[in-house]
């Protein structure tokens, strides 16, 4: 009885408070959850977790000895990827990360690189637009990352030194310039020998993860591995 008035409850919310699409912003249908079923079917994958190397892994080539990268989207302007994107970063949509994560899945836990990482660390907010917004975009994601891979989790392995404006009106030239001291490692001793899957959630320049990743390799015998949410091409 109490499961029936719990669900009459909650479609009586949905007919007050309709869920709108993550993705395009239309109204979802009764079994649909945060994409409709259009844009789930329109979503902008790279399949890089299908393939041995890719276009996130050869920006690297040269620069960082990674041991992968992966992309999950294609970041178009005005496209799903974006409006994702934006709503889980300034909307408060955290639980876009934690079904984006769910929806991969399966993919991570076939992917031959993923079997060796022993940490999953977050590209760090600097503490004060920590405060501004409230959360890191990417933590849900991690988070549900975590348990579904069985993998631990560190927020804390990396900290922003910097607080900089945003970068979104910044062109490419000017976003590669990042600062060698923005970003530095906690715990170095504790983290010897690990192999760290370094999350953010857009890749644009590379400039950001290569700062960071730079950090992790500079911990004894660490490796790296790389992952974001999108990947915007030039």
């Amino acid at each position: 009885m109490l499961h029936f008035f719990d669900k009459i409850h909650k479609n009586l919310l949905k007919l007050i408070y309709p869920d709108y699409c993550a993705g395009c912003d239309n109204l979802l249908l009764h079994n649909e959850k945060i994409i409709c079923t259009n844009c789930l079917h329109h979503l902008p994958t790279t399949l890089h977790l299908e393939t041995e190397t890719n276009e996130i892994h050869r920006i690297f080539y040269g620069i960082l000895p990674i041991e992968q990268a992966y992309s999950l989207l294609y970041f178009h302007k005005n496209g799903i990827a974006q409006n994702l994107i934006h709503q889980l970063k300034y909307k408060k949509r955290q639980d876009i990360g934690n079904y984006l994560a769910e929806m991969f899945s399966s993919e991570f836990k076939v992917a031959v690189s993923f079997k060796t990482v022993d940490l999953i660390v977050p590209v760090p907010l600097h503490k004060k637009r920590l405060y501004e917004r409230g959360y890191n975009q990417i933590d849900t994601f991690c988070q549900t990352l975590s348990q579904e891979l069985n993998i631990p989790y560190d927020k804390d392995v990396l900290v922003r030194n910097e607080y900089l404006k945003s970068q979104t009106k910044k062109s490419k030239i000017e976003r590669r310039e990042v600062k060698s001291t923005l970003f530095s490692v906690q715990k170095n001793d504790a983290l010897k020998g690990q192999h760290f899957l370094l999350v953010d959630d857009v890749l644009t320049t590379g400039a950001t993860i290569e700062a960071c990743a730079k950090e992790l390799l500079s911990i004894p015998n660490a490796k790296v591995s790389i992952l974001t949410l999108a990947y915007a091409q030039s």
